[in-house]
């Protein structure tokens, strides 16, 4: 369970405790309980699938090439929720891109478009770079 204290509530009922801002952006909290992408993709052109050693996150990734662009892009992810929401959001960066262009997004990138991952958190961004990585060896 987790609770949020404003510092409003936490002056008005005499509690000492310090404000502390949410971890996750609304963005991050979106693609967490909304996955986009989600599940296998029979027609891949390549799977990948990439773990982080420390944490355990494990990534499955698939994309489908159509005219040398990503058409289609499907994740499985197995970890916390920076990287679930992080492969979520993967797969919606990926989709229209050249397997050059993907290659070419750093993993501050996908921190970017989901509002900013904490640094404890951004290994999640990181194992989705390993990914693309991993990806577009296969595809080329």
């Amino acid at each position: 369970m987790i609770i949020f204290l404003s510092f409003r509530s936490a002056i008005c009922s005499g509690a000492s405790v310090p404000y502390t801002p949410p971890v996750f952006t609304d963005a991050l909290l979106d693609h967490f309980r909304n996955p986009r992408n989600v599940g296998d993709l029979p027609a891949a052109t390549a799977t990948v699938e990439v773990t982080n050693p420390i944490c355990g996150d494990v990534l499955r990734l698939s994309a489908r090439m159509e005219g040398g662009r990503i058409a289609e892009a499907k994740f499985k992810a197995q970890g916390c929720t920076a990287a679930i929401a992080s492969s979520s959001v993967l797969t919606d960066l990926l989709i229209g891109k050249s397997p050059a262009e993907a290659l070419a997004m750093p993993p501050e990138a996908i921190s970017q478009a989901l509002g900013g991952l904490p640094p404890a958190t951004f290994h999640a961004a990181q194992l989705c770079a390993d990914a693309v990585a991993a990806l577009v060896r296969k595809l080329c």
